[in-house]
């Protein structure tokens, strides 16, 4: 079985940040984050070269990071939907749209 690894990626960032959120418990949310980092990862792998999973990984870690500074600009609805968006774009393009090899 195939898994979207956009949506995983999409799911856990907003989900991640949206548990830390609302209960305050960031650990929580991290530890959603990480599961679906580590479910995407593993997929990434398995589809893609190396390379290609090492970037995604860095995308999706960057994403976390990057919507922190990027909330105190735009607000925090708008950070974590712009970073998911681009990780699940980058997910699709490079690994999801892709037939498993």
């Amino acid at each position: 079985m195939r898994v979207s690894t956009a949506a995983v990626t999409a799911a856990s960032l907003i989900g991640g940040w949206q548990v830390a959120r609302s209960t305050g418990v960031r650990p929580l949310g991290g530890a959603i984050l990480a599961v679906g980092g580590v479910l995407a990862g593993r997929e990434w792998a398995r589809r893609t070269s190396p390379a290609v999973t090492a970037g995604l990984v860095a995308t999706y870690l960057g994403a976390f990071g990057l919507s922190h500074p990027l909330a105190k600009r735009i607000g925090a609805w708008p950070s974590v939907l712009a970073v998911s968006a681009v990780t699940a774009a980058a997910s699709y393009a490079l690994a999801d749209r892709k037939a498993p090899r």
